[in-house]
């Protein structure tokens, strides 16, 4: 019989089968396969250590777990290190001699996760054993953010995943799992690892689990196909032990008896591997993998739009699709009907030219968008004007972009341009984005990603409604509603004009990119690779929309970017390289005239002056209010 034996992330081969310490003699399952004369194969895992998680050549290193580290940029390509995991132990069955009644599987801890997953492609296996992992995945957002699968628990759990095994075995083992509180300490030159734990579940969401996978199969002839292991009162077992590995073996219909040998034996006679040395090539592998993923993804998004740039019946026709296939399939879209606005507002402001008012609206149940409304004071009765919606960023509020004080933190960045648009005679909304409170906002993303959504999600919706409600406004001309944003707001910019097509024009300032590249290269100081900026990568983006397809869903409508030469977001030639794209797609689509790049010389900040122009003229405000 043929066995592979998958241990937790933190133990090596060696560990579980015994020729080198770290696993108790009872757990070490790899070993009692092997005396008992099954053929194993124990692959390497990639661990929770940190070593590698960096690049040497930019003396830039993080405390991301390796996993961590492999997951954020694989997950930007529609990859990820537990699928990665799942082809390596794939790869090794196809190396074994196997018998008509195929292999078993086995794993603990991370390990139990790979089996599992593999045990659910792969007919070949015949029988699974999963320890100290199996259980309900409702907190899989508590979990390390190198098991987050994006639209994972709107089809799939464990006991889901254990249907799609049957009729074939399972043996869960209720076993104390590993703990992990979370990733390596940070420290001086090593931080940005998102937060995440793993811990051993109750019994009663193992049992419920279990109970779940049951009844999936309850009327399929030879149920139960699950083998529950624990024990008394609800009680672990040490993992691998032997009653899973009689159940086990049970399953695979072997007939020699287990050897459950608990003498602690180290064997010397074999040279051991580099542990160190592997681990790294074991990353190093699969970060080699993924980078030339990266490399080799821009003629896979050139079909999404570029296929289509001499046809403009055949573009238009394509945006469309491919709008609905941002929204719904990376950005993930909410079904749910919107309520009435209910708008509630107080004035705020009262300025020689303009009027500001703080509203709220009401968006979803226990989701509201709040904002500043700024309006002219020169208004005629019945006139109907323009609305530029300005846009903070991260951890900001509407007010940094309203104040003219230069000692307001946000002055610097924003150089309070919604009031400047506002004495101009523009009607100005600055909106609330929920990108504040660091990892307050980062774990909605996470909480969003399991069911297929995104932090963008919610924004969109909010927008939604914000659109919606600004429209309505006897003072408001609804074809004339405009975005502006910067930083954060610049990704708003890219995003939510693309599937809200209420907005007639886009200004992106202080974050076009060459976005793909900015998540998932490790060979430059400006990837978020090195960041603490966990919630970026977004799923398969890679493969599908970079800012210049992006901005394909924006166009035919008025598009822009503002950037400075000393804005850290990126260097200029990624930034120039990505927008040459959109200059061409609309050059050839005739619309030349509706897209603008501005350089100034100046850090992340609003400039204010092309950006102003391109607002008169595609709004079709003439000439400038301003005092």
């Amino acid at each position: 019989p043929c066995a592979v034996a998958i241990p937790d992330a933190d133990q090596s081969p060696e560990m579980l089968a015994g020729v080198r310490p770290g696993i108790p003699a009872a757990s070490q399952f790899a070993r009692h396969l092997a005396e008992s004369g099954w053929r194993v194969l124990v692959p390497v895992l990639v661990s929770r250590d940190d070593q590698f998680s960096g690049n040497t050549r930019l003396k830039k290193f993080t405390n991301q777990p390796h996993r961590e580290w492999i997951y954020r940029q694989a997950y930007e390509m529609g990859r990820h290190i537990i699928g990665y995991e799942v082809q390596k132990v794939l790869a090794g069955i196809s190396a074994l001699p196997l018998r008509q009644g195929g292999v078993a599987v086995a794993g603990y801890g991370e390990g139990g996760v790979i089996a599992l997953h593999a045990a659910a492609l792969d007919g070949r296996i015949a029988t699974v054993l999963v320890s100290g992992s199996f259980g309900a995945r409702d907190h899989l957002w508590r979990e390390p953010i190198y098991r987050n699968i994006f639209g994972y628990v709107r089809s799939f759990g464990d006991a889901e995943l254990t249907a799609l095994i049957t009729p074939r075995k399972v043996v869960v083992e209720f076993a104390k799992g590993p703990e992990v509180s979370g990733p390596p300490r940070a420290q001086s030159g090593r931080h940005g690892a998102a937060p995440g734990a793993v811990t051993t579940l109750e019994f009663g969401d193992v049992e419920s689990e279990v109970e779940r996978a049951d009844n999936f199969t309850a009327r399929q002839r030879g149920s139960p196909f699950v083998e529950f292991v624990h024990g008394s009162e609800g009680s672990t077992v040490q993992f691998g032990s032997r009653k899973a590995l009689v159940a086990l073996a049970t399953a695979q219909r072997v007939t020699n008896s287990i050897v459950f040998n608990t003498e602690e034996k180290t064997i010397t006679a074999v040279p051991l591997a580099d542990v160190t040395n592997r681990q790294e090539r074991a990353v190093r592998e699969l970060e080699a993998f993924t980078q030339n993923l990266f490399r080799r993804s821009e003629p896979v998004r050139h079909e999404l739009v570029g296929k289509f740039l001499d046809n403009t019946n055949q573009f238009f026709s394509a945006g469309t699709f491919n709008r609905n296939f941002f929204w719904q399939k990376v950005i993930g879209k909410i079904d749910a009907p919107k309520l009435p606005p209910n708008p509630r507002s107080r004035k705020i402001y009262d300025k020689p030219g303009w009027t500001g008012y703080e509203v709220m609206l009401d968006v979803l149940p226990d989701v509201f968008a709040w904002g500043y409304l700024l309006v002219p004071k020169d208004m005629k009765p019945g006139e109907r004007r323009p609305v530029v919606v300005c846009q903070h960023g991260l951890e900001g509020v509407p007010e940094d972009t309203v104040t003219n004080d230069p000692k307001h933190k946000g002055y610097g960045a924003y150089q309070a341009f919604a009031a400047k648009l506002a004495e101009r005679g523009f009607i100005v909304y600055a909106p609330h984005n929920p990108y504040r409170g660091q990892d307050k906002f980062r774990v909605l993303q996470r909480k969003a990603n399991p069911l297929g959504l995104s932090l963008f999600s919610f924004i969109i919706a909010q927008h939604e409604v914000t659109t919606d409600w600004l429209a309505s406004l006897p003072f408001v001309d609804p074809q004339r509603i405009a975005f502006y944003g910067l930083s954060y707001g610049g990704k708003t910019a890219m995003r939510v004009p693309a599937v809200i097509d209420r907005y007639c024009l886009s200004i992106c300032s202080a974050d076009f990119n060459e976005w793909v590249q900015k998540c998932v290269t490790t060979e430059s100081p400006y990837s978020y690779m090195f960041t603490g900026e966990y919630e970026m990568p977004e799923w398969n983006l890679g493969h599908t929309f970079n800012y210049a397809e992006m901005a394909s869903l924006i166009a035919p409508r008025p598009f822009m970017v503002e950037r400075g030469h000393d804005d850290g977001v990126a260097p200029d030639p990624w930034v120039a390289y990505e927008y040459a794209k959109v200059r061409r797609m609309y050059n050839k689509l005739g619309l030349s005239d509706r897209t603008e790049i501005e350089f100034f010389n100046g850090p992340h900040t609003i400039n204010g002056a092309g950006t102003f122009r391109f607002l008169h003229k595609h709004l079709n405000w003439p000439g400038s209010k301003e005092p």
